[in-house]
């Protein structure tokens, strides 16, 4: 018989582990999202296509695609974890992306590269949301944060690792190398613990008593609901115009700079943002802590972001260290993601939460579609930095608009039904 020590201890190693677990998920995740970012422009050369024009206009197309992608697997990975539990959308999501990201690396067309952009981009939709209510659910209320700041802050290393990755082999062994990382991580998943709160939720449900059908996307079409839901996903995409639009096009945008010589690669863009996002993620998720509010540190990151926008289209652009030291400072900018998808999960009730939390950063990667659509329709007449730095501050004014109509979350009760 175990002392209640001994007990104590158990469940909290099982609780680590899945945060552990939830946290790689990310990495994975992470690798093989921001990978297409990074070999954008080698494989679309391998596959043919050389002209400039083309490359953009391509890259726009396939990365769209990756976008819509997550936007349907956010709304499908969400309502199958407040139906069928968070544990068995990590199950699946990684599984669907790992086969189709290890496929990627075997296309011969455009078109074959579109379709498994999109289902790769469907199963990516289902990591982060279902790791974030994990650990939401299974952590004290005055540790969510950390929590989240430890998945979000390690796993968006998984880009640091993408861009070394392709640096030193081919795109085509990169996209396998992806997949089979998520394939060995499946093994891990199977000590994964589920969330106490759904568990409770679904034996309330199997005992017959009254409870609203968990899982229904409807619920967040009630008026209160959407209003929080479109706020929440408004605060975030401000962070993914920046790497949507600077630095998944930064050959683009460098030789609008006028840089001279050897230009810029998005793959080295991304790893130095993505470096930056992950000393801004902690600072964020410290932030919170110190100031027990979670609007109060995503409010000052937009501002680092504003801030940082500004000076990556104005700042000196002389060399390659220079461009680089400014997509750090667009990732510590932009840091706020860890903070921005916890505020998600946390703004709504157990039957919908997972719903909600993995739905919420797929729309707010999906925005990527309008950024890309209003930078080309303003490219023209501003040019390349100033249509890009237009989009930014469009989404930043409309983030801080949003940020105030939220309700404050740190330290609050989840366990909780949406009525």
């Amino acid at each position: 018989m175990l002392s209640s020590l001994e007990k104590k201890y158990e469940i909290e190693r099982a609780t680590m582990m899945t945060i552990l677990v939830a946290t790689l998920g990310y990495f994975v995740d992470i690798f093989d999202l921001l990978l297409f970012n990074i070999v954008r422009v080698k494989s679309l050369i391998s596959l043919g296509i050389t002209d400039e024009a083309e490359l953009l206009e391509s890259g726009i197309f396939l990365l769209n695609t990756q976008m819509a992608g997550l936007l349907v697997g956010g709304l499908l990975w969400g309502v199958w974890g407040d139906r069928m539990g968070r544990v068995s959308v990590l199950f699946g999501s990684i599984l669907m992306y790992s086969v189709a990201n290890m496929l990627n690396g075997f296309v011969t067309s455009v078109e074959q590269y579109a379709i498994l952009r999109f289902i790769a981009g469907v199963g990516l939709a289902g990591e982060l949301g279902a790791g974030v209510t994990l650990a939401s659910e299974l952590l004290p209320r005055h540790l969510r944060g950390l929590g989240t700041t430890f998945i979000a802050s390690i796993g968006v290393a998984g880009a640091v690792f993408a861009a070394v990755i392709a640096e030193i082999t081919d795109w085509r062994t990169a996209y396998i190398i992806g997949g089979l990382m998520g394939l060995a991580l499946l093994v891990l998943r199977l000590q994964v613990r589920e969330s106490a709160m759904f568990e409770m939720m679904s034996k309330q449900g199997k005992e017959g008593k009254k409870l609203l059908t968990p899982g229904n996307p409807l619920m967040l079409l009630r008026p209160a609901s959407f209003k929080k839901y479109i706020a929440v996903i408004v605060v975030g995409m401000p962070l993914w115009a920046v790497v949507g639009l600077f630095i998944t096009f930064t050959p683009e945008f460098a030789k609008d700079f006028g840089m001279k010589g050897e230009l810029p690669t998005a793959g080295n863009a991304v790893l130095f943002c993505y470096v930056g996002l992950v000393i801004g993620d902690m600072l964020s998720g410290l932030l919170s802590q110190l100031l027990r509010s979670r609007k109060k540190a995503v409010g000052i990151f937009l501002c680092l972001t504003a801030v940082f926008s500004c000076v990556y289209v104005w700042g000196p652009h002389h060399s390659l260290e220079a461009y680089y030291g400014l997509c750090l400072l667009l990732g510590i900018g932009t840091g706020y993601w860890a903070m921005f998808v916890q505020m998600g999960a946390e703004q709504f009730g157990t039957n919908i939460r997972a719903t909600a939390a993995t739905s919420i950063p797929n729309m707010v990667r999906g925005s990527v579609i309008l950024s890309t659509l209003i930078f080309q329709s303003l490219k023209g007449a501003l040019g390349v930095s100033l249509a890009g730095l237009s989009v930014v501050m469009l989404m930043l004014v409309l983030a801080f608009i949003a940020l105030a109509s939220l309700k404050e979350t740190f330290g609050t009760d989840l366990d909780y039904l949406e009525e």
